[in-house]
């Protein structure tokens, strides 16, 4: 892994490959989940970018930023992502699905709150609930990981759109 500190980090795929192999299942498996219960694409994009803003891990935003840019998402919509709450760019599924990364992310602080989770249910059944749960805590792990190992942004690049 490329690390941005002088300080070398451990390479984890390198010293640990079952380990980093497992994840990257458990990636796949949760995006898979994703597509069976039919949640959109774009909100996927949306949690792996708002989870990355709150833990700080500049590497999967970047990555993520990228990816959801090629998908199609707008600049405006990446840009107030942070301020979701207060701009009128995102629509009710998205909004409960930012509401529900956020209080996985923050687990700390108050938990899942019953509010969040009953707004989340009123418009995802328990298939896409469960998927967004995976989701949020798959990237919370990745971001962990990124910032534990300084994997330095820049670098990656979406893989280009099939027609």
């Amino acid at each position: 892994m490329t690390n941005s500190d002088s300080v070398s980090r451990v390479a984890l795929k390198k010293i640990t490959p079952a380990v980093s192999g497992a994840m990257g299942s458990l990636h796949t498996a949760a995006v898979s989940a994703a597509q069976d219960a039919k949640v959109e694409s774009e909100i996927l994009e949306l949690i792996r970018i708002r989870a990355s803003q709150i833990n700080g891990c500049a590497f999967c935003l970047d990555m993520h930023t990228k990816d959801a840019r090629a998908k199609g998402e707008t600049e405006q919509r990446i840009y107030a992502l942070s301020a979701w709450r207060e701009t009128p760019f995102f629509n009710a599924r998205e909004r409960a699905a930012l509401a529900l990364t956020e209080a996985v992310t923050l687990v700390h602080d108050g938990h899942v709150p019953h509010a969040v989770y009953a707004e989340a249910a009123e418009v995802f059944d328990d298939e896409q609930i469960a998927a967004l749960i995976w989701a949020a805590t798959v990237i919370n792990a990745y971001n962990r990981i990124a910032i534990a190992t300084r994997m330095a942004p820049g670098a990656y690049q979406p893989v280009p759109k099939k027609d």
